[in-house]
């Protein structure tokens, strides 16, 4: 059983992470990107000696981060029925595509939703230049703990979700994942034998692998970059959250659908979004939300030959 307390103050020592361009490269084509050679926007981020090499925003996801803490007997949580539900990142600076990073991770809130409805935490890592000091990001997630709920935890507060749009969308880019998408993305560092062992994934009710939630985000990302003018460029995206809906099987195609909600700050723009699998018609990522740094007035968006966008 949880104890609020105790989980709420659990200490969660700093994890030193160095990473360089092939790391950046290979969490790129692990979302799919480079079906393209001739596309300057995804050479950008998966060809180390392309003028403007950079590393995509999304990969402080899998950066310094402390595992699958949850299964630690100490922390009450029956991890086998543990969802990813939310997952948020702030860029405070515009990730390196090599670097030294220190991960620092702690648990922000814990709400208890009652016996037989589980229970919310939500926990915090902040990523900084190990050598400066220098925050780079913030990286927020829920999870649900299904089984968990009834242990006497505070009610709330419980995050508010982004509403989406009742209108058409202003933008829509759709990117298709590739076959091996999560064998490769899993080399990121999400291991899971549930995105590459068969049996696992039968016997957690699929009929095959499915893909990693965090590597749909990732494509999510890459698509409003890619939808939203600007050259496609890693550094405008600033800010970006999402709630998994559901699970994604390798090879299908993401279709990710854009609306302009007016100016996000100085300098900036805030957009909603949700990302669907249209051949299934469901939805994998609701209640979304980025925030981009407004492109130059004369920048030419970069070709979307990764998807179509329109």
């Amino acid at each position: 059983m949880i104890d609020h307390d105790r989980l709420l103050t659990r200490a969660f020592p700093p994890v030193e992470q160095v990473y360089d361009h092939r790391d950046s490269i290979l969490y790129a084509l692990g979302l799919g990107i480079g079906s393209d050679p001739l596309d300057p926007a995804a050479l950008r981020v998966t060809y180390e000696r392309a003028p403007d090499f950079a590393a995509l925003p999304t990969m402080v996801v899998v950066l310094g981060s402390s595992g699958f803490w949850a299964m630690e007997p100490d922390t009450g949580i029956t991890w086998q029925q543990l969802l990813h539900g939310e997952q948020a990142i702030t860029l405070h600076a515009p990730l390196p595509p090599a670097g030294r990073l220190t991960g620092r991770t702690r648990i922000t809130g814990i709400v208890d939703k009652g016996p037989g409805r589980g229970a919310l935490i939500y926990s915090e890592r902040s990523l900084t230049d190990t050598a400066t000091g220098r925050l780079i990001a913030t990286i927020e997630v829920t999870s649900f703990a299904r089984a968990d709920g009834g242990f006497g935890g505070p009610a709330g507060p419980v995050k508010t979700p982004q509403a989406t749009p009742e209108r058409a969308p202003d933008a829509v880019y759709e990117h298709a994942t590739l076959p091996q998408s999560a064998l490769i993305y899993r080399l990121s560092g999400d291991p899971n034998p549930l995105h590459a062992d068969p049996g696992v994934a039968r016997g957690a009710g699929f009929d095959r692998p499915i893909l990693h939630g965090l590597c749909s985000y990732g494509v999510a990302g890459w698509s409003i970059l890619q939808a939203t003018g600007g050259g496609g460029d890693p550094a405008r995206l600033t800010a970006l959250s999402a709630r998994f809906s559901s699970p994604v099987f390798p090879g299908e195609t993401l279709r990710t659908e854009i609306w302009r909600q007016g100016p996000g700050g100085e300098g900036a723009e805030d957009y909603a979004f949700r990302t669907r699998v249209p051949a299934r018609d469901v939805t994998v990522l609701s209640h979304g939300r980025a925030r981009l740094a407004v492109p130059p007035r004369r920048t030419e968006p970069g070709r979307p030959t990764e998807g179509s966008a329109r």
